[in-house]
């Protein structure tokens, strides 16, 4: 009987082993971002954004080592797909984190929640997986794309702007953002364009421009479109005579080409890298002294992201397997976000905060968004009404 007793606080001492050694395993992390061709700086300031946390972490998240696994989506939905399902079925990650574009979001989500998989974007946030298609796996850690242009209308109205010309490149977040200005601007929109995604020459919609008698334009062009508008329409000569607002068209991925061309141009955002709040401060000080130039709302997320799953993780004590308790954890957001206050709507999509911003020139000749004004408080999106989950 000795014996036995022995062989069973032996076993049991075993069991408790190795189930803890089971929690201590490195937590696996995928990361689908582009970061090729024109868009790349707006992935690798995720890529830096979220490494940054870990570095300010040890390596760690939840107390867990992190094993942080980069796929460039080339901006292609096929690879992105592609590169999605091998972080799934080959490396079996714990999270996925992704994307920067909402239609390589719509290329990988599918195969992601359906292998109950917990994706996590750090900027992509169509209205798509907002509404009746939101999903218990999913969440956002930036927006819903309609609502900073909401905020653009918003602001429109209260500069009392009375025509706006309007300019988006043709898929979902462009669509998104364009329904979504129209949704608050009380004024005339006098033209609707289209462009396609990768747009460069636009010199024949500036010609619709000049002659639209707008008072501004509203635009989302993100990464080398923004840069090459920006300049296009200064050299037009147009901003002499309208007022320039956007949403991510005139930030800290397209402000390096754009410089003096962009400075007092508009936008609406979540954040800026002069937000007066102590957390912000010490993260733009410390990414600049790593990374070597001033980050823009996708790095900010994307720290944001990891504090998120530091969090998340902590409060599971390591077992991800319980896939109710880590939802329940991730929807507490128990961090404290750079951008202030912050927290999960039913949908998974964020209720926040969304400002006025204006670009200005540094005394050191760097340029960047800075705050003015508070617009909408606590302000969540429209699709949460239809989210049954």
């Amino acid at each position: 009987m000795k014996n036995r007793s022995i062989k069973l606080a032996a076993c049991l001492a075993t069991c408790t082993a190795l189930s803890g050694a089971a929690f201590a395993e490195d937590v696996k992390i995928g990361m689908v971002v582009t970061l090729s061709g024109p868009p790349a700086a707006l992935g690798q300031q995720i890529v830096d954004g979220f490494q940054l946390a870990l570095d300010d972490k040890g390596g760690m998240l939840g107390g867990q080592k992190v094993e942080l696994i980069v796929e460039d989506d080339e901006l292609k939905p096929d690879v992105a797909l592609l590169k999605a399902t091998s972080l799934i079925e080959k490396d079996a990650v714990d999270f996925v984190v992704g994307t920067v574009f909402s239609n390589m979001l719509q290329a990988i989500f599918k195969p992601i929640v359906q292998s109950e998989t917990f994706l996590i974007s750090p900027n992509a946030g169509p209205s798509t997986f907002a509404g009746r298609n939101c999903n218990p796996y999913f969440f956002a850690t930036s927006y819903q794309n309609n609502q900073n242009a909401e905020v653009s209308g918003m602001i429109a109205n209260e500069e009392g702007f009375q025509s706006v010309f309007t300019m988006v490149p043709n898929y979902q977040a462009g669509r998104d953002n364009m329904d979504g200005f129209k949704q608050t601007f009380e004024g005339t929109v006098t033209d609707e364009v289209f462009t396609p995604l990768g747009h460069q020459d636009f010199s024949a919609e500036l010609a619709r421009i000049s002659t639209s008698e707008a008072d501004a334009i509203f635009t989302f062009m993100p990464g080398g479109m923004g840069v090459r508008l920006v300049k296009q329409f200064t050299n037009a000569g147009l901003s002499e005579n309208m007022k320039f607002m956007s949403v991510f068209t005139t930030d800290e991925t397209t402000l390096p080409g754009q410089k003096d061309d962009a400075v007092g141009f508009l936008a609406a955002g979540t954040w800026a890298p002069d937000m007066p709040n102590p957390a912000n401060t010490a993260f733009v000080t410390a990414f600049e002294a790593k990374y070597g130039y001033i980050p823009g709302s996708y790095a900010m997320q994307a720290y944001d992201t990891a504090s998120l799953l530091d969090s998340a993780i902590s409060k599971t004590g390591g077992d991800l397997s319980d896939k109710d308790s880590v939802r329940a954890a991730i929807k507490e957001a128990d961090f404290t976000s750079l951008r202030g206050d912050f927290a999960f709507n039913n949908n998974h999509y964020p209720v926040q905060d969304f400002h006025m911003l204006k670009v200005v020139k540094r005394d050191d000749g760097k340029f960047h968004t800075s705050f003015v004004r508070t617009v909408a408080e606590n302000y969540a999106d429209s699709f949460s009404q239809d989210c049954k989950m």
